[in-house]
C-alpha cells in the first residue's frame, strides 16, 4: 500500500471514529488542520507522510473523547494493520502525545514535523472557527457563556487543566490567547497573528453586548 492510500484510508478512519463529536473535535476538525499542515509545509522542509498522517490521526484518541485509552490504542491499531514501519509508528504516536495544550505542562516537540503538526492544530483553535469550536465544546460540556464566579486560571498543570471547569469567556484566557506566542514554524506565526487580532475583536464586541469579555484580559 503506498503512501497516498494510506493517508486516505488514515482520514477515513478518522471520521468514523469522529463523525459524531458534536463538541469542535470532529472530522470537521481533522481536515482543516491537514489544510493548515499542508500550507504550512510550503514553508517548510519536512517528512510531509509524517506530518501528515499525525494530522489525520492525532485525535482519534484524544483524551476530551477517551478518557480510558492512555496507550493511544486506535491510532496504534490503525498504524499496525496498515503495515506502516515500527519507526514511524513511534514518531507518529510521538507527535501525537506532544500536540495537545496541557498548560504549563505543554510540550514543544522535538522535530519539525511535530512542530507543523503541532501549529496546524493550534490554528483550528484560533480565529473564527476557533471561536465557534469553543462556544461548541463549552455547551457540549455543560459550561455558561460567561461567569465572573469562575477565576480564570492560566498558570494550570496538565491536571488541573483537565479538570478545570471553567466558563468559555475565561477559556479565552486560559488557552486561546496564549497560542499566538506558542507557536512553532514562521507560516504558523503568520496565520496566528491575523486569527489571534480576531479573537480580541469579538472580545471588544462580545463585551460590549454583554458587559463581559475584553475587560478580564
Amino acid at each position: 500500500m503506498d503512501n497516498e492510500q494510506i493517508l486516505e484510508e488514515a482520514l477515513d478512519f478518522a471520521g468514523e471514529i469522529l463523525r459524531n463529536d458534536f463538541s469542535g473535535h470532529g472530522y470537521d476538525h481533522i481536515e482543516r488542520v491537514y489544510r493548515n499542515a499542508l500550507t504550512i509545509l510550503r514553508e517548510e522542509k519536512a517528512d510531509s507522510f509524517l506530518v501528515l498522517l499525525s494530522c489525520a490521526l492525532h485525535d482519534v484518541d484524544d483524551i476530551k473523547l477517551f478518557p480510558d485509552d492512555h496507550d493511544f490504542k486506535n491510532a496504534r491499531s490503525f498504524l499496525t494493520e496498515h503495515q506502516v514501519g515500527e519507526e514511524t509508528i513511534k514518531k507518529v504516536l510521538t507527535i501525537i502525545e506532544e500536540v495537545s495544550f496541557k498548560g504549563k505542562d505543554t510540550k514543544t516537540p522535538a522535530s519539525i514535523e511535530g512542530k507543523i503538526v503541532q501549529d496546524a492544530d493550534r490554528l483550528d483553535a484560533i480565529g473564527a472557527i476557533g471561536i465557534a469550536r469553543a462556544f461548541a465544546f463549552g455547551g457540549s460540556h455543560h459550561r455558561p457563556l460567561y461567569d465572573e464566579k469562575l477565576k480564570i486560571k492560566k498558570e494550570m498543570s496538565e491536571k488541573e487543566y483537565r479538570a478545570h471547569k471553567g466558563s468559555t469567556i475565561a477559556h479565552f484566557y486560559e488557552k486561546l490567547l496564549l497560542l499566538k506566542d506558542m507557536m512553532s514554524t514562521e507560516a504558523g506565526k503568520r496565520m496566528a497573528k491575523e486569527r489571534h487580532e480576531f479573537l480580541l475583536l469579538f472580545l471588544d464586541e462580545f463585551a460590549k453586548e454583554t458587559g463581559h469579555g475584553r475587560e478580564q484580559d
